[in-house]
Protein backbone atom coordinates (compact mmCIF):
# COMPACT_ATOMS: atom_id res chain seq x y z
CA UNK A 1 0.00 0.00 0.00
CA UNK A 2 1.31 3.28 -0.91
CA UNK A 3 -0.78 5.32 1.31
CA UNK A 4 0.89 6.02 5.18
CA UNK A 5 -1.83 3.69 7.01
CA UNK A 6 -1.70 3.67 10.73
CA UNK A 7 -3.19 1.77 13.45
CA UNK A 8 -4.28 3.47 16.51
CA UNK A 9 -7.22 3.04 19.61
CA UNK A 10 -10.00 4.62 18.71
CA UNK A 11 -11.17 7.81 19.83
CA UNK A 12 -14.55 9.18 21.00
CA UNK A 13 -14.06 11.55 17.72
CA UNK A 14 -14.10 8.58 15.41
CA UNK A 15 -17.50 7.62 16.31
CA UNK A 16 -19.13 9.34 13.97
CA UNK A 17 -17.22 7.81 10.41
CA UNK A 18 -16.42 4.06 12.26
CA UNK A 19 -20.57 3.71 12.36
CA UNK A 20 -20.40 4.99 9.00
CA UNK A 21 -18.50 2.37 7.96
CA UNK A 22 -20.55 0.15 9.85
CA UNK A 23 -23.36 0.94 8.26
CA UNK A 24 -21.57 0.07 4.82
CA UNK A 25 -20.76 -3.11 6.12
CA UNK A 26 -24.55 -4.08 7.21
CA UNK A 27 -25.87 -3.18 3.58
CA UNK A 28 -23.14 -4.86 2.03
CA UNK A 29 -24.40 -8.12 4.29
CA UNK A 30 -27.87 -7.41 3.45
CA UNK A 31 -26.77 -7.29 -0.33
CA UNK A 32 -25.21 -10.52 0.00
CA UNK A 33 -28.35 -11.85 1.81
CA UNK A 34 -26.44 -12.33 4.60
CA UNK A 35 -28.43 -12.85 8.22
CA UNK A 36 -24.98 -11.71 9.62
CA UNK A 37 -25.45 -7.72 11.32
CA UNK A 38 -28.85 -7.69 10.04
CA UNK A 39 -30.90 -7.87 13.99
CA UNK A 40 -29.55 -3.99 15.24
CA UNK A 41 -26.34 -5.12 15.92
CA UNK A 42 -23.82 -3.95 16.50
CA UNK A 43 -25.30 -0.54 17.28
CA UNK A 44 -23.88 2.77 17.67
CA UNK A 45 -24.22 1.79 21.68
CA UNK A 46 -21.64 -1.23 20.97
CA UNK A 47 -18.88 1.06 19.05
CA UNK A 48 -19.02 4.07 22.15
CA UNK A 49 -18.70 1.01 24.19
CA UNK A 50 -15.97 -0.34 22.64
CA UNK A 51 -13.88 3.04 22.34
CA UNK A 52 -14.76 3.84 26.64
CA UNK A 53 -13.51 0.32 27.77
CA UNK A 54 -10.28 0.86 25.19
CA UNK A 55 -11.50 -2.12 22.96
CA UNK A 56 -11.91 0.04 19.84
CA UNK A 57 -9.12 0.23 17.07
CA UNK A 58 -9.41 1.75 13.77
CA UNK A 59 -6.81 1.63 10.73
CA UNK A 60 -6.22 5.62 9.64
CA UNK A 61 -5.43 6.68 6.49
CA UNK A 62 -5.19 9.99 4.76
CA UNK A 63 -8.38 10.44 4.04
CA UNK A 64 -8.87 9.05 7.91
CA UNK A 65 -10.15 6.09 9.44
CA UNK A 66 -10.80 3.27 6.94
CA UNK A 67 -11.37 0.19 9.28
CA UNK A 68 -12.91 -0.43 12.77
CA UNK A 69 -12.72 -3.75 14.69
CA UNK A 70 -12.77 -4.06 18.79
CA UNK A 71 -9.60 -5.50 19.79
CA UNK A 72 -10.33 -7.35 23.61
CA UNK A 73 -8.33 -9.19 25.40
CA UNK A 74 -10.55 -9.98 28.83
CA UNK A 75 -12.15 -13.01 26.77
CA UNK A 76 -15.26 -14.01 25.47
CA UNK A 77 -17.57 -15.62 27.41
CA UNK A 78 -19.82 -17.09 24.51
CA UNK A 79 -16.07 -19.63 23.80
CA UNK A 80 -16.17 -20.71 27.07
CA UNK A 81 -18.61 -23.20 25.59
CA UNK A 82 -17.60 -24.13 21.95
CA UNK A 83 -18.67 -27.15 20.20
CA UNK A 84 -15.45 -28.07 19.15
CA UNK A 85 -11.88 -27.35 20.58
CA UNK A 86 -10.14 -24.68 20.11
CA UNK A 87 -6.17 -25.20 19.66
CA UNK A 88 -5.03 -23.65 22.77
CA UNK A 89 -6.13 -23.06 26.32
CA UNK A 90 -3.91 -20.08 26.11
CA UNK A 91 -4.91 -16.59 27.14
CA UNK A 92 -6.23 -14.61 23.72
CA UNK A 93 -6.85 -11.78 21.70
CA UNK A 94 -10.10 -11.54 19.83
CA UNK A 95 -11.64 -9.18 17.41
CA UNK A 96 -15.23 -8.33 16.91
CA UNK A 97 -17.21 -5.77 15.15
CA UNK A 98 -14.58 -5.50 11.99
CA UNK A 99 -16.07 -3.60 9.08
CA UNK A 100 -13.54 -1.54 5.95
CA UNK A 101 -14.95 1.17 4.14
CA UNK A 102 -16.26 0.66 1.03
CA UNK A 103 -13.72 3.03 -0.98
CA UNK A 104 -11.16 0.79 0.15
CA UNK A 105 -12.60 -2.48 -0.02
CA UNK A 106 -10.97 -5.33 -1.86
CA UNK A 107 -7.43 -3.63 -1.31
CA UNK A 108 -6.17 -6.26 1.77
CA UNK A 109 -7.42 -3.24 4.61
CA UNK A 110 -9.16 -5.78 6.63
CA UNK A 111 -5.95 -8.01 6.26
CA UNK A 112 -3.96 -5.57 7.34
CA UNK A 113 -6.07 -4.94 10.72
CA UNK A 114 -5.52 -8.48 11.58
CA UNK A 115 -2.43 -8.12 11.35
CA UNK A 116 -1.65 -5.72 13.08
CA UNK A 117 -3.54 -7.46 15.73
CA UNK A 118 -1.43 -9.97 15.60
CA UNK A 119 1.22 -7.88 16.23
CA UNK A 120 0.00 -6.36 19.21
CA UNK A 121 -0.97 -9.35 20.46
CA UNK A 122 2.70 -10.30 20.25
CA UNK A 123 3.99 -7.29 22.10
CA UNK A 124 1.38 -7.72 24.80
CA UNK A 125 2.86 -11.33 24.80
CA UNK A 126 -0.43 -13.00 24.00
CA UNK A 127 0.11 -16.11 21.15
CA UNK A 128 -3.38 -16.96 20.78
CA UNK A 129 -6.07 -14.62 17.93
CA UNK A 130 -9.88 -16.00 18.41
CA UNK A 131 -12.19 -15.04 16.01
CA UNK A 132 -15.85 -16.19 15.23
CA UNK A 133 -17.93 -15.10 12.11
CA UNK A 134 -21.39 -16.10 10.52
CA UNK A 135 -21.49 -19.22 8.48
CA UNK A 136 -22.63 -17.09 5.43
CA UNK A 137 -20.05 -14.60 5.58
CA UNK A 138 -17.89 -16.46 2.92
CA UNK A 139 -15.31 -12.82 2.92
CA UNK A 140 -14.04 -13.29 6.22
CA UNK A 141 -13.98 -17.14 6.30
CA UNK A 142 -11.65 -16.77 2.93
CA UNK A 143 -9.31 -13.91 4.91
CA UNK A 144 -9.06 -16.02 8.11
CA UNK A 145 -7.87 -19.54 5.61
CA UNK A 146 -5.00 -16.98 3.86
CA UNK A 147 -4.47 -16.10 7.48
CA UNK A 148 -3.49 -19.21 8.49
CA UNK A 149 -6.57 -19.58 11.47
CA UNK A 150 -7.87 -22.98 11.53
CA UNK A 151 -11.38 -23.71 12.11
CA UNK A 152 -12.52 -25.31 15.85
CA UNK A 153 -15.83 -25.56 15.95
CA UNK A 154 -19.16 -23.35 16.55
CA UNK A 155 -19.90 -20.92 19.32
CA UNK A 156 -23.57 -19.71 20.28
CA UNK A 157 -24.78 -15.68 21.15
CA UNK A 158 -27.80 -16.46 22.01
CA UNK A 159 -29.88 -18.23 19.60
CA UNK A 160 -26.96 -17.30 16.73
CA UNK A 161 -24.51 -20.02 15.94
CA UNK A 162 -21.15 -19.00 14.65
CA UNK A 163 -18.06 -20.21 13.18
CA UNK A 164 -15.16 -20.13 15.88
CA UNK A 165 -11.34 -19.89 14.86
CA UNK A 166 -8.69 -19.71 15.91
CA UNK A 167 -4.48 -19.26 15.16
CA UNK A 168 -1.70 -19.40 17.59
CA UNK A 169 1.25 -16.58 17.13
CA UNK A 170 4.48 -17.03 17.11
CA UNK A 171 6.65 -15.41 20.38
Amino acid sequence: MADEITFRKAETSDVTRIWEIILQAKEQMRKLNSRQWQDGYPAVENITHDIENGYGYVLSGKTGVIAYGAVIFTGEPAYNDIHGKWLTDLPYVVVHRLAVADEVKNRGIATSFMQEVEALSKRKEIFSFRVDTNFDNLYMQKMLSALDFTYCGEVFYDKNQRRAYEKKLNA
